[in-house]
């Protein structure tokens, strides 16, 4: 079955579906509807979550970074003041 015909006869389902008087089928086709709305807004929350998640990483890899770089500057600064607590006695 090629794809062309393929399309047709899920269009033609689609199209007998919605068409049919049974309430269980409009209630089926209703939850389906809502089911898929469901799933895409779940996916987005994912989405949304997993964005965040990464620029977490990326803030506490920066935050540890800038914190080893303050620790060497504030070793270095306490040698310099030892230095030149030295030289002034």
């Amino acid at each position: 079955m090629d794809e062309a015909s393929l399309e047709g006869a899920l269009n033609e389902l689609v199209k007998q579906f919605g068409e049919s008087t049974d309430p269980n089928h409009k209630k089926l086709a209703d939850l389906a509807k809502q089911a898929e709305a469901n799933r895409k807004e779940l996916q987005k929350s994912i989405d949304t979550l997993q964005e965040l998640l990464d620029y977490l990483r990326v803030c506490i890899k920066y935050q540890a970074f800038d914190l080893e770089a303050t620790r060497r500057e504030n070793a270095y600064l306490r040698k310099l003041l030892e230095e030149s607590n030295r030289d002034d006695k």
